[in-house]
């Protein structure tokens, strides 16, 4: 294949790195890709934690070329379609108790904004507009909006835009590798570190604070799980003091825990759940927000001619989306996808831990089918060794995510026992052929 144009300017890439060793993949099939060069890739991370269906299903191809045919393009301001809503309804059906209502939007950047603006909006609307400050949290990632990113805690993520960005505050990321490191699970040290909350409201004010936002499990900067009792003592700090809770399950939604959704899994409700990726199995972008029912009907006391909400996308709900939407739900039920990651997951823990005592390797977590493994830091050294072994790891037909000095992995769902062991012993050669 010839040397890809310069015309793209590559998301979150050293393009000039890129551009001297493209990495060009071409087609896609079950849980593996193709390469330029005839390759079978392993496809270590469901695309970018969202083909958790597995590639090029026909059941979603099908319904989104039927779609396509009957009504390529309705919109959502003022008219309806019937899968809009018809998939918000399957949304909410697997839905913690309570949160009954969706709002659409395309991706998961866009869910996040949303969600920030109806806390912000539901404040004011019962009367406290002073609340208005977010909490998110270090090491977190709520995607590339201006609200994501100023509750986000990517240093890099934020530097060329931090002086524009809305107030809000950070608690501390869980990660501790001196107490947690090689955990299976949830870690069982940290759960008093939700008492940063405590500390944000102390200095602040509790009616100041709109919103807690969090991810179940964090995955862009390399899989941080929950400690045990964390996320439970967030819920009851938020409840006390007024808070809405809000977790982004961007990457943890449709069935990559072993649940539905992670809160279902971690038995804790939050007041809103952002989703996007798995929803439509990576096929088309599309995002939503689920939202708790009572919050949804203090928007609905006003005059019924008002605009409830002065907010939305052209393409909130799109026909097409939706279509592939449905499609991808149901496969998810059919097959119990949730369940097979459930019954996966012991595999899966043995796999990833018995890579420990690998040269470099200092730190693996895992949590559903999700797993990270940490390489020492090394300051010396440009790239990382984590991005050596992600380079070498394709060289050999593996797909892994390379964030910082971890490696992280989410297959499809879709993956047996087999491939499992093939993606470990993969990243085992890989691993011991970087110096």
């Amino acid at each position: 294949m010839d040397a890809p144009s310069d015309a793209f300017w590559m998301p979150f890439t050293p393009n000039r790195m890129f551009r001297e060793a493209p990495r060009m993949l071409v087609r896609a099939s079950g849980v593996h890709y193709e390469s330029d060069d005839g390759r079978r890739i392993l496809d270590g991370t469901a695309g970018l934690w969202c083909v958790n269906a597995g590639h090029a299903r026909e059941e979603i191809r099908a319904a989104v070329s039927a779609q396509l045919a009957e009504l390529d393009f309705a919109p959502t301001f003022n008219m309806g379609h019937p899968l809009a809503f018809e998939l918000a309804e399957e949304l909410t059906y697997h839905a913690p108790k309570g949160l009954s209502r969706v709002f659409f939007a395309n991706s998961g950047s866009e869910a996040v904004d949303s969600a920030l603006k109806i806390a912000l909006a539901w404040h004011r609307l019962r009367g406290e507009p002073q609340r208005t400050l977010f909490v998110g949290r270090e090491r977190a990632y709520h995607g590339v909006g201006f609200g994501g990113m100023a509750v986000g805690g990517i240093p890099k993520n934020r530097e060329a835009w931090q002086d524009v960005l809305m107030p809000a505050a950070h608690m501390r990321s869980t990660h501790d590798l001196a107490r947690n490191a090689f955990s299976r699970g949830q870690p069982k040290h940290g759960a008093e570190l939700a008492d940063d909350l405590e500390a944000v409201i102390a200095q602040h004010g509790a009616e100041k604070i709109a919103a807690v936002i969090v991810e179940p499990v964090s995955g862009s900067t390399g899989v941080l799980v929950p400690p045990v009792g964390y996320l439970e003592r967030l819920r009851e700090l938020c409840t006390r003091h007024g808070l809405l809770l809000v977790f982004d399950e961007v990457i943890t939604g449709f069935g990559r825990t072993g649940a539905w959704y992670a809160s279902g899994k971690l038995g804790v409700t939050p007041d809103m759940i952002t989703l996007a990726k798995g929803i439509t199995n990576g096929v088309i972008p599309m995002g939503a927000v689920l939202v708790r029912g009572d919050i949804h009907a203090d928007f609905m006391a006003g005059p019924r001619a008002d605009i409830d909400l002065f907010h939305g996308y052209t393409y909130s709900g799109h026909p097409v989306a939706c279509a592939a939407a449905l499609a991808t739900l149901a496969i998810h039920a059919r097959e119990d996808l949730p369940g097979r990651a459930a019954r996966l997951s012991g595999h899966w823990e043995a796999a990833a831990h018995a890579l420990r005592g690998l040269p470099g390797v200092v730190d693996i977590r895992n949590f559903g089918l999700i797993s990270a493994i940490e390489f020492e830091a090394d300051a010396k050294r440009a790239p990382t060794r984590a991005y050596d072994v992600f380079h070498a790891c394709f060289e050999r037909g593996l797909l892994a995510r390379v964030t910082g000095n971890v490696l992280a992995f989410s297959p499809p769902l879709t993956i047996d026992p087999a491939q499992v062991d093939e993606l470990f012993s993969i990243l085992v050669s890989a691993i011991r052929a970087t110096p």
